[in-house]
């Protein structure tokens, strides 16, 4: 499961981070810290999205 997990959250967390930064780019805030934010913001959302998804992988396979 931790494997899995680790995997996951290698995507995942990249992922969301960029996302969270594209759309604190979008809404005008170039500061350097609204953009850290959004980069932490997304790696910590990444934790449970992945252990959600390799949760319902393990379950199902």
């Amino acid at each position: 499961m931790f494997r899995l997990f680790s995997l996951i959250y290698a995507l995942s967390g990249p992922t969301l981070a960029g996302v969270l930064i594209v759309a604190a780019l979008t809404m005008n805030m170039f500061d350097t810290k609204s953009i850290v934010v959004a980069a932490v913001a997304g790696f910590v959302l990444g934790i449970p999205a992945a252990w959600l998804v390799a949760r319902q992988i393990s379950s199902n396979g």
